[in-house]
């Protein structure tokens, strides 16, 4: 497993860390399978969504703050309620096919961490998941 470690700069911010994922699966020389991205964090999750334009993602941000605002009284004395909700929609993790050293994702796709809380250093741990399957397997299904 590797741990991607990263600083986030805002109170909520989406960061883009698709060239660090693809960049940990040509190391580990991953041809075929998997690979798990899970954010280990309460106030932060992890999606995939359209990373050619950052406006998305900045729609994106301005939407869950309306759903989820800050300025809403919560019962949580932190004070942080709304970062744990909005936690909770993006959710905790993704999982990515991996072909040839090289993550399958759609054209425009791109994999983010959502801060909700910050800004705070923050973990994600990849996890490689190998195919046992070849092609001549593939063909008896």
């Amino acid at each position: 497993m590797h741990v991607l470690k990263l600083q986030t700069k805002h109170a909520q911010q989406a960061v883009d860390v698709t060239e660090r994922v693809a960049a940990v699966v040509r190391e580990w020389n991953l041809r075929q399978g998997a690979v798990l991205v899970f954010c280990p964090h309460t106030t932060a999750g992890i999606t995939i969504n359209e990373h050619a334009d950052p406006a998305v993602m900045q729609d994106v941000n301005d939407a869950l703050r309306r759903l989820v605002p800050p300025e809403r009284h919560y019962r949580h004395r932190e004070g942080n309620s709304h970062a744990h909700i909005q936690a909770i929609l993006t959710g905790n993790s993704v999982t990515v096919p991996v072909e040839e050293n090289g993550l399958c994702l759609g054209t425009w796709q791109g994999i983010f961490l959502m801060e909700y809380d910050g800004p705070r250093w923050r973990e994600l741990f990849i996890q490689g998941l190998k195919s046992d399957w070849n092609e001549s397997d593939m063909k008896n299904i």
